[in-house]
């Protein structure tokens, strides 16, 4: 019989970090060893716990610590922290290979919006121009949301060398009105409290619009995409970037 996977929190009393600690708690294969909260031993906590794998929902001044002393200590890192950039990334990717152990990073662990990514690339080339709105909750810390900006990213690399037009304002009487943009994809982020985590990707041709939402009611939407890359980081040393790749929609 298989050992149940040892598991840690890093951020188990934030907004998703204390959803996923309740739910491993009750997860079949899972052995829940406990979490770490900002200014805890993080070092003494991995020895003396020994995760297999380390959740983090935390901060991204924090996640690279946690994630490298993870892999440092032999355990996979499974990161939902958003704002990381690509060279800490990379370097996380580097580590896991040294140390030959799994990994993930990924801008979203909800099923759901990265079906809505994938579909959203489908239609990228049919279509002259996309305008991506984002809706979180009021204390998200980054805008746009990382979803929003891989979404954007990926759009945009689909085009080759075909950029979607992005309309500007001939007189913007409300500087920053129309967002931001990245390779022509406009990008909007809403913060209202009551939202979890939304996103529209609405796109537009003469006499037509195209839009593919995907919508967030409770943080339990992350909970079986974390458990799947739990399970598959820890039974091979492979590095992910996104849960896509993870679920076999993406190669790269």
């Amino acid at each position: 019989m298989t050992s149940p996977v040892r598991v840690a929190i890093a951020g188990y009393k934030g907004k998703v970090g204390s959803v996923l600690a309740a739910a491993f708690q009750i997860e079949p294969g899972i052995d829940y060893v406990g979490g770490i909260g900002r200014g805890d031993d993080l070092a003494t906590f991995l020895h003396e716990k020994r995760p297999r794998a380390l959740v983090d929902f935390t901060r991204p001044t924090e996640s690279m610590h946690n994630a490298l002393a993870a892999v440092a200590a032999g355990a996979a890192p499974v990161v939902g922290t958003t704002g990381l950039s690509t060279a800490d990334i990379d370097k996380l990717e580097t580590a896991c290979h040294a140390k030959h152990v799994g990994g993930i990073v990924a801008p979203n662990f909800a099923i759901g919006a990265v079906l809505m990514m994938h579909l959203a690339e489908t239609a990228a080339p049919l279509f002259d121009a996309v305008e991506i709105i984002e809706m979180h909750h009021a204390a998200k810390l980054d805008a746009p949301s990382g979803t929003a900006l891989s979404t954007a990213r990926r759009l945009a690399a689909r085009r080759k060398d075909r950029p979607f037009t992005h309309s500007k304002a001939e007189k913007e009487t409300l500087a920053g009105t129309r967002g931001g943009e990245e390779g022509g994809v406009g990008v909007h982020s809403v913060r209202l409290p009551g939202f979890v985590a939304d996103q529209e990707v609405i796109f537009g041709l003469p006499g037509q619009t195209l839009t593919i939402a995907h919508r967030t009611t409770s943080r339990e939407a992350y909970v079986p995409g974390v458990l799947l890359a739990i399970r598959r980081v820890t039974a091979e040393p492979r590095f992910y970037r996104g849960l896509d790749q993870l679920l076999g929609l993406r190669n790269d």
